[in-house]
């Protein structure tokens, strides 16, 4: 007896409506559960090392640049936020805005996307700012392990802002292209906001352990 049929039969008089999950969305939140493992093992690297090592990792904290690091992590959190209200919108299926610009509350995904994506840029540029900065000090990946170990870590996770802010684009570019904004867009602009989430709860856990720890 197929799920409709037994619907019927328990007595409602209708067929019942089968809600399965979306697969795009499953199979995403897999992904990003293999992702997870993957940074459990840079946490693991980065506090085994700094176990071994502890002068050299406190000297190498002494460098960083906490108040500007901490100004650029508020930005990626702040991005999460944004990211969040174009999902609604994209709940809504309102793909643009139906206002002025700075009626916030009429505003559509798109809107809302491109200030999640100018967000996750202004992180990266700091991000690569505050390398630069770090480099001219004498912090490189061969100078000590602390060095080592933070440029691979919060490298990583960079390049994998990186990959959202692509993700931004090609979702806001899917806005422009359809004819209609429909369940595939929807579907396309909410799995990105997982991702984004993801890195953005990552970045915060990078932040303590390599800034505070």
């Amino acid at each position: 007896m197929d799920a409709v049929a037994a619907a019927t039969a328990v007595g409602t008089g209708a067929p019942a409506v089968v809600n399965r999950p979306n697969l795009t969305s499953v199979g995403t939140i897999v992904w990003l559960s293999s992702e997870l493992m993957f940074f459990a093992a840079l946490f693991a690297m980065f506090f085994t090392l700094g176990s071994i090592r502890p002068e050299a990792y406190a000297a190498g904290q002494e460098m960083l640049n906490i108040p500007f690091a901490a100004v650029n992590c508020l930005i990626l959190v702040s991005s999460s936020v944004t990211c969040q209200f174009g999902v609604f919108a994209a709940e809504r299926f309102q793909p643009s805005r139906t206002g002025r610009w700075f009626q916030l509350g009429q505003w559509g995904m798109r809107e809302w996307y491109v200030l999640t994506f100018l967000l996750g840029a202004i992180f990266v540029s700091g991000q690569v700012f505050e390398y630069a900065e770090l480099v001219h000090e004498g912090l490189t990946m061969s100078s000590s392990p602390f060095g080592s170990t933070f440029y691979l870590t919060t490298g990583f996770h960079g390049l994998h802002v990186t990959g959202g802010l692509l993700a931004f684009l090609v979702v806001i570019g899917r806005t422009f292209a359809a004819r209609r904004f429909g369940h595939s867009e929807e579907t396309a602009a909410v799995v990105t906001s997982y991702y984004w989430h993801f890195v953005d709860v990552v970045w915060i856990a990078l932040f303590i352990s390599v800034y505070f720890s």
